[in-house]
């Protein structure tokens, strides 16, 4: 998977379970985060959208592949793409990889955009369009 947004992060202990390894559901945790981090990246962060924009990006459907153990202290790097991008709504997938260069989770996730008035499903904002068009296509290149 060529990256085009990484985020970075280190496992901590409240990440893992009793047995000293990652919670599985902390990756959907790490995942959001560098989704989060996407969003700022490119002018979306959700100070921004909670504070300024008529709309929101409710996360419609979430799935994850947990391929290898993490352990406290373990660096993190999340390999986000952009998947598709439809007419209301974007796909993101993601690679978990360890410092070892080995994947050891995968996700993927779609978001709609939804009316902050209405709650119903809205075209996306053409400025958000334009920027994760074109990140889409910078990854296909």
């Amino acid at each position: 998977m060529n990256a085009m947004y990484v985020y970075q992060t280190r496992i901590r202990l409240h990440d893992t379970d009793a047995a000293g390894v990652i919670f599985f559901a902390n990756q959907f945790k790490i995942i959001h985060d560098a989704y989060e981090g996407l969003l700022e990246t490119v002018g979306f962060g959700f100070a921004e959208l909670i504070s300024h924009k008529d709309f929101f990006l409710p996360i419609v459907h979430a799935e994850s592949d947990y391929k290898m153990p993490l352990s406290v202290g373990d660096v993190l790097e999340v390999r986000v793409k952009v998947e598709k991008v439809g007419q209301t709504s974007f796909t993101l997938s993601y690679a978990l990889v360890n410092a070892r260069k080995e994947t050891v989770g995968t996700g993927r996730t779609v978001h709609v955009t939804v009316s902050k008035a209405t709650q119903k499903k809205i075209p996306l904002p053409a400025d958000l369009r334009a920027k994760l068009e074109k990140l889409h296509r910078q990854d296909k290149g």
